[in-house]
């Protein structure tokens, strides 16, 4: 079985990015991580996205029902984080460091 290769998948990823950025401002930057950002993807690979926003009342839990995955070719993981809550987890523990580490980040253009 074929699968989508990691630089069909940044691509597309990109393309939704922009169009985040276009539709939501709360969104500072967004990071590819997992096999397709470490290059170890194959076939039954999904995405794996993190979203950073400037602030949200929305519970972390719901958070990933407001963006729209639809358009991307394969099943995706999506994490939403506000900035302060990915700060300090960047102090603790291993998996948001890990993630800072690995992920193709996309930063929103009003941010670089």
């Amino acid at each position: 079985m074929k699968w989508l290769d990691a630089e069909r998948v940044l691509q597309v990823v990109k393309a939704w990015v922009e169009q985040l950025f276009t539709q939501n401002p709360d969104v500072l930057r967004v990071g590819l991580f997992g096999s397709y950002a470490r290059g170890d993807w194959g076939v039954g690979s999904d995405i794996d996205l993190v979203v950073i926003l400037c602030q949200t009342d929305v519970p972390f839990i719901e958070r990933a029902r407001y963006f729209n995955t639809s358009t991307l070719p394969l099943s995706t993981d999506l994490l939403v984080y506000t900035e302060a809550e990915w700060e300090k987890m960047l102090t603790e523990g291993h998996f948001a460091p890990r993630i800072e580490r690995e992920a193709r980040w996309f930063k929103h253009p009003d941010t670089e």
